[in-house]
């Protein structure tokens, strides 16, 4: 298998996902806008030929690339990067090159908020009442149907930039003074209750070979928007009720040979409600908790499933894995120094975070993992416990 990955040295898991893929007895290409020197000594072990453009929005210099891979290495069999970011590149390029996967007639289905919700009806999931609309009228109508607060976002794109809680007609003023132009919104009712996730992979023949559900303990939008730290856990076993919209999801959706990243609303009456779906692996660190969680090699995996349709298992939970950042501007009540002496036994990971993705992710974090709930919960609140 010639298998190109597109921005393999950004984000910093790439090198893993690749190192796999070669372990996997792929041929691994790489396209990327680094110096070939400042890429990670494992990433270039894994690259067979690494190709850099200047600019990676550039369609023109992806396909350049494409046909120099193609003269030099023959037929290419896949083009990922497992980035939200790049889907429509992605599929350009696929379906220029008649390359295996998703392509452009069908990629607005899974990257525009606004489609997912025909998927979602079609699987029988709850989804949440929404309206497509930039202007002042058209979000007046939506709320004179469904109430303050409501929540505002972009169609198209991934985590909680330019997302919003809207509660007062003031507040509406402000989302309109302060808008960006060219960019088309969703306007959702706002449900009271958390985020749980149903992530995974999906073979080619469209079976789900591997599950784990995660559930944040705060709103990312709350967490973005008003600089706060976030945790959030990895469980070792799937509420049923998440397990079955999820299923159904992957399923409506036609996803195969992906991975998978659902996002559920669960309401504190239990009611579960589609959010929306993302065909990548969990953001930030959530890759490394399902590994904490089951003792597994999820990078290992996914690429066995790309190049030979084959993944191990059986796989089973064995820990609840904690994420618990901090943030620079917050006063903590216990030292770094207290975190590791009260909670070391625990901690499988702790390191800053890129400025990049400070703002959700944090400015330093802590990954936990035990097979006790409330001693977990104990260590979490333990590192975010604050100063009066």
């Amino acid at each position: 298998m010639n298998f190109v990955f597109f921005s393999p040295h950004f984000p910093s898991t790439g090198t893993e996902f690749c190192d796999r893929l070669k372990k996997a007895g792929a041929t691994v290409l790489g396209i990327g806008d680094a110096p070939y020197d400042s890429l990670d000594p494992c990433l270039k072990a894994a690259l067979s030929e690494y190709y850099r453009i200047p600019d990676m929005d550039n369609y023109d210099q992806t396909y350049r690339a494409m046909g120099h891979f193609i003269h030099k290495w023959g037929r290419i069999d896949r083009f990922e990067s497992l980035n939200e970011h790049w889907l429509d590149l992605e599929a350009g390029i696929r379906t220029d090159f008649n390359i295996w996967g998703i392509r452009l007639d069908y990629v607005q289905n899974i990257k525009k908020k606004s489609r997912m919700r025909a998927a979602f009806r079609k699987a029988g999931v709850n989804v949440i009442a929404q309206k497509k609309t930039s202007e002042r009228t058209g979000a007046l109508d939506f709320i004179s149907r469904v109430g303050y607060p409501i929540v505002v976002k972009p169609d198209s794109g991934a985590g909680a930039a330019h997302t919003y809680k809207i509660s007062t007609p003031e507040e509406l003023d402000e989302f309109f003074r302060i808008k960006p132009e060219g960019v088309s919104f969703v306007m959702e009712e706002f449900i009271d209750g958390l985020v749980g996730t149903f992530d995974g992979l999906v073979n080619r023949d469209g079976e789900i070979v591997f599950a784990a559900s995660t559930r944040y303990d705060d709103s990312i939008m709350d967490v973005v928007n008003n600089n706060k730290h976030m945790s959030y856990t990895c469980l070792p076993e799937i509420e049923l009720a998440v397990e079955e919209a999820g299923r159904k999801i992957v399923e409506a959706f036609d996803l195969k040979e992906r991975f998978f990243h659902i996002e559920l609303f669960e309401t504190k009456a239990g009611k579960i409600i589609a959010l929306e779906v993302n065909i990548r692996p969990p953001g930030g660190y959530m890759t490394d908790a399902i590994n904490y969680s089951f003792d597994i090699d999820i990078y290992a995996e996914w690429a066995n499933m790309v190049v030979k349709n084959q993944v191990g298992g059986p796989f089973k939970g064995k820990y609840y894995t904690a994420y618990a950042s901090r943030k620079d501007h917050i006063r903590y009540l216990h030292s770094h120094g207290d975190v590791l002496a009260a909670h070391g036994d625990k901690i499988v990971r702790h390191n800053s975070i890129e400025k990049i993705f400070s703002r959700a992710m944090g400015n330093y974090a802590y990954q936990l993992r035990s097979t006790d709930s409330k001693a977990l919960r104990h260590a979490v609140e333990y590192i975010q416990a604050t100063e009066a």
